[in-house]
């Protein structure tokens, strides 16, 4: 029979062990991403809304013609209500394109946080990035979405 002093020491110990973890687990994108960045025009292949990161897949013809699939990491499900995604703003096959920062080995995939855009093709904004050392600012359904 296990002591509850025993017991104990494992509770916390375990507890420790998995909470070093969750402190760990956000990175940084330092060094990962180059500084320019990136638009590319495709259409929508797939949208992944969920925490902590959403993707958007974009089928994107190369100069010879050739699909690419290009990934692009946005935020959570959660800050995109904030700019009203939906399945009724963006849709698969819907012609969208992305700016963002490309990995530096040159895969088709980016990050689209600071100074990025996710754009219609109509010209609309359906997402902006924040400014360069700045928090992002909520878009235009967070006020609705919050009550504020």
């Amino acid at each position: 029979m296990i002591s509850k002093y025993v017991k104990g020491l494992l509770l916390v110990g375990g507890f420790l062990m998995m909470s070093t973890g969750l402190l760990v687990a956000h990175h940084g994108d330092s060094g990962r991403y180059e500084d320019k960045l990136t638009t590319v025009t495709g259409t929508v292949a797939e949208i992944v809304l969920i925490n902590p990161h959403s993707t958007l897949v974009l089928d994107v013809k190369d100069a010879s013609g050739k699909v690419v699939k290009w990934r692009g990491e946005l935020g959570s499900a959660v800050a995109l209500r904030d700019w009203c995604w939906s399945p009724d703003i963006i849709k698969l096959g819907d012609t969208v394109s992305m700016t963002g920062r490309r990995l530096k080995n040159g895969s088709p995939y980016m990050t689209l946080s600071e100074e990025a855009r996710v754009t219609t093709a109509a010209g609309k904004d359906i997402f902006k990035g924040n400014e360069p050392g700045k928090p992002g600012q909520p878009g235009p359904c967070a006020a609705a979405r919050t009550g504020q």
